[in-house]
């Protein structure tokens, strides 16, 4: 949305207010206010007109400017009803020479997960791809995926779910012994050893959407399940946006952050990596991201890797 529209929204959302005197006070033509006003009514927003001027009574559910009206972060937004990959526009866009730039779609036809497993993603989610320009080595770039499993369990605990995280970024909801997953990540970069070109950090949602539609092998639940009714994607996919980013501008915080709602530490693990499994006590995160673990034979610390929750050993 271009700043124009922006400022005709907030000048609409503080009450009725004539054209004449949007015209004045955005210095633009009252033919240009009416131009405004009606590609925003196209775009979902209700824009009531009256005799004491204009008035905003109601915003669009989703889309790219709904997410931006009344967003507290810098970042732009692409939307699409339906796309094969959010990540790979993202990429695309990178090549184009963008940054803060948000892709943001209510379907994917083709996405994919870690180990570029499919990543089943129906109309009613949020699916979206965070693309920026860090100034950071490429040693120090995980500790953005870790910044995305915390911004989004923030957001999910704001809409009443208690959401945590398993290293490095899934987002699960605990039932009793049971684990089940809310949100996958995944971060793709490129760049130099001593600096990054860009970062692309992919969330997946499972927002409004049924479990029965997504791959029983995840054990996946939704928002919308755990609530017990449908979640406002706009308003969740604002806090996500606005957490990322105070997150991404301040990484010295994350890790500690992370340790917060992790499920992981503490527990018995075995990570597949690919020297080999590793199993035994994950006891703590080290900045960018990875996981030490105490085994029999002594501590290692994993940086990347495929990780599974185990029983304890009964005594």
């Amino acid at each position: 949305m271009n700043d124009t529209r922006h400022r005709v929204l907030d000048a609409l959302a503080d009450g009725p207010v004539s054209g004449p005197t949007l015209a004045d006070e955005l210095d633009i033509s009252r033919s240009a206010v009416w131009k405004h006003v009606e590609a925003l009514r196209d775009e979902g927003f209700e824009i009531r007109s009256d005799d004491a001027g204009y008035a905003l009574d109601s915003v669009p559910e989703f889309g790219a400017s709904a997410v931006e009206y009344g967003l507290d972060a810098p970042f732009s937004v692409e939307y699409h009803d339906s796309i094969p990959s959010t990540n790979a526009r993202a990429r695309d866009l990178a090549a184009e020479g963008e940054s803060d730039t948000v892709v943001l779609a209510d379907e994917q036809t083709g996405g994919r997960g870690r180990l570029d497993r499919d990543w089943h993603s129906p109309s009613g989610g949020i699916w979206l791809s965070v693309l920026f320009r860090p100034d950071v080595p490429m040693a120090h770039a995980p500790v953005f995926t870790l910044a995305a499993a915390v911004a989004v369990t923030r957001a999910a605990r704001e809409a009443g779910v208690e959401a945590g995280i398993k290293w490095p970024n899934d987002v699960l909801v605990r039932h009793g012994d049971e684990e089940r997953k809310l949100v996958g990540i995944l971060t793709e970069m490129e760049g130099e050893a001593d600096r990054v070109s860009w970062v692309v950090v992919g969330i997946g949602v499972n927002a409004n959407v049924d479990p029965a539609e997504l791959p029983d092998e995840a054990n996946p639940t939704s928002l919308s399940t755990e609530r017990g009714e449908p979640l406002d994607r706009r308003l969740f996919t604002q806090r996500l946006l606005e957490e990322f980013d105070a997150l991404r501008q301040d990484t010295g915080r994350v890790v500690e952050a992370w340790r917060e709602y992790a499920t992981t530490l503490g527990k018995r693990v075995r990570v597949e990596t690919p020297g080999g499994p590793i199993e035994g006590e994950a006891v703590d995160v080290q900045f960018p991201g990875a996981l030490v673990i105490e085994t029999a034979s002594g501590t290692e610390v994993v940086s990347a890797g495929d990780c599974e929750h185990l029983r304890p050993v009964s005594e």
